[in-house]
């Protein structure tokens, strides 16, 4: 399907709208998803028939590989997530109040370079809404058979001294449905959200989340779930160690490492150049290379004892590995699935599974963070 998907699926993809195409997209996997035929169609093509298991954030991931926020924010392709082959889904990001993002066109493809630039503003229905969309699907469906993921982003309309109550409320209104959750301060779509990422402003946001944590586990009897951070591959080396330092002493459970660029590459052809002239975020495989060296960073700086989910970038099991070698305990892609189809998952996790047989590793596990050991 890999090869399909490059003849026949993306030229047709090119000719459209780069918003309308993610929509008719995740409408295309909603609907194969929605009966049992279809269903079991498209995990025989796209399910990968490797297991390899890893431990992160207290449960047992399938194997490495999700979907980055940005592709369901409203939650509504669950199932289709699952029946490629997904081992976690996020969804998001989510607003505590409903809004309807920048004005369009506010995504735009440079093919040949493999990446997206967007300017999505993040768009959803508003905490409310997606918790109502979930409470249905469970009723309907039950809870989806991997962990379910939640992107939190700050209201645009909200100020930055009402960050933490912001993000909390919507934390609040899907945690009884969500596994994890991922504080977004990175995005570079919303005015000054990445002021957020520093000092006291991101410390007050997680422990207003960490509180809400409390209460519901409380309220349930059960474990808190794991938060963590989401930050800029923009930052400076001493603004990384002071992020790192700032959300493991808050209590963060992990990082996400990274959101989309403000960065641009030199390019000779005019056509990426009026993409890459936009303003938004960049992604996918420009981003790849700083993405893994941030990931490195991060390992390094705290002995390889906080989880790093590594996003930037994949679009091959090459640029996964070199991700689990840096430090990465989870993967996961946005631009990959744009350029590479929903094969992308089968041919990451197969292409990992023979890049551990060919270095001489057991699991997954013992091989995260082995260009530190190669190195020594």
């Amino acid at each position: 399907m890999g090869i399909g998907y490059r003849i026949f699926v993306r030229p047709t993809l090119r000719a459209q709208d780069s918003e309308k195409a993610h929509s008719r997209a995740l409408l295309m996997l909603r609907v194969f998803s929605s009966n049992p035929v279809t269903r079991g169609l498209l995990s025989f093509m796209f399910r990968p028939r490797k297991r390899l298991p890893i431990e992160c954030f207290g449960k047992t991931y399938q194997h490495p590989f999700g979907n980055a926020a940005g592709l369901d924010k409203r939650a509504e392709a669950l199932r289709g997530w699952e029946a490629i082959g997904l081992s976690f889904i996020e969804i998001g990001g989510v607003t505590e109040h409903e809004q309807g993002g920048n004005p369009k066109p506010r995504m735009f493809r440079a093919t040949s370079a493999r990446s997206l630039v967007n300017r999505m503003g993040f768009n959803n229905p508003g905490s409310e809404k997606v918790a109502l969309q979930l409470k249905q699907h469970f009723s309907k469906f039950g809870s989806p058979s991997v962990p379910l993921w939640a992107n939190l982003g700050k209201s645009k309309t909200t100020v930055l001294e009402d960050a933490p109550n912001d993000y909390a409320q919507t934390m609040d209104r899907l945690w009884d449905f969500c596994d994890v959750f991922v504080i977004n301060v990175s995005s570079p779509n919303t005015p000054n959200l990445r002021e957020l990422q520093h000092d006291s402003a991101l410390e007050s946001i997680i422990h207003a989340c960490k509180n809400i944590n409390l209460k519901n586990a409380e309220r349930t009897n059960s474990k808190s779930k794991p938060l963590l951070v989401k930050i800029a591959p923009d930052l400076s080396d001493d603004q990384l160690v002071a992020i790192v330092q700032t959300a493991r002493s808050a209590g963060c459970d992990g990082i996400v490492a990274t959101n989309t660029t403000i960065e641009r590459p030199d390019t000779p052809s005019k056509t990426e150049q009026k993409v890459f002239e936009q303003t938004g975020g960049l992604s996918g495989a420009p981003l790849n290379q700083r993405s893994t060296d941030m990931i490195h960073q991060i390992y390094s700086m705290t002995n390889g004892e906080w989880p790093i989910v590594g996003v930037g970038g994949i679009l091959s099991a090459d640029d996964a590995w070199a991700k689990i070698g840096a430090g990465a305990c989870l993967l996961q892609a946005y631009s990959g699935f744009v350029f590479e189809g929903a094969g992308l998952t089968k041919s990451v996790v197969h292409g990992l599974d023979k890049k551990l047989k060919e270095n001489g590793y057991s699991t997954l596990q013992e091989a995260i963070g082995f260009s530190h050991r190669n190195a020594a």
